[in-house]
């Protein structure tokens, strides 16, 4: 199982082998997911006061709230698998901010 961690705001992080879906909160079946989430004791809300953004599905059946865009989540889940794929361009990424430095 991936233990790697995914970050969804304010130093937040969640295991990628859990998420099924990361959504908007806008639509009518989602705020009805939420709210009976809420009812079962599964909801996490890490917006720290702020407008939620995106609601990550967990395999758990656990519904976790983020304030950060579902589009910038699925971006950050995309770069670490096109890393994991592709073990050799994440060493010469990290070889060439040493060469900065």
């Amino acid at each position: 199982m991936d233990s790697r961690l995914v970050n969804i705001g304010f130093g937040n992080a969640v295991k990628v082998g859990r998420i099924l879906a990361v959504v908007n909160p806008g639509s009518s079946p989602i705020r009805k997911l939420k709210e009976e989430a809420r009812l079962e004791k599964k909801l996490i809300d890490v917006t720290e006061g702020r407008r939620t953004r995106a609601i990550i599905v967990l395999d758990s059946g656990h519904l976790v709230l983020s304030s950060v865009q579902p589009e910038t989540i699925s971006q950050r889940l995309l770069a670490m698998d096109i890393d994991q794929r592709n073990p050799k361009l994440m060493l010469s990424k990290a070889s060439q901010e040493e060469n900065r430095e």
